[in-house]
């Protein structure tokens, strides 16, 4: 399981990484809304680069906790 905290806001962000998440092969995520520091939740085979390479992909950053 890997997290990190991002700078993911709204749901309509959440829409926006989407596509680029769904892309990463075998990996289930999700992203906590709730907590202050965002945290982004992802389970399977991508890794913590691929994760962050994906998060920029979309416009935003991610930083492993």
């Amino acid at each position: 399981m890997i997290q990190l905290k991002t700078n993911i806001k709204c749901e309509a962000c959440v829409a926006t990484v989407k596509p680029k998440l769904d892309k990463l092969p075998h990996t289930k995520w999700k992203v906590d809304l709730t907590s202050p520091d965002r945290i982004l939740t992802a389970e399977g085979e991508a890794n913590v680069r691929e994760i962050i390479s994906a998060l920029e992909d979309a416009g935003y950053k991610g930083e492993p906790i």
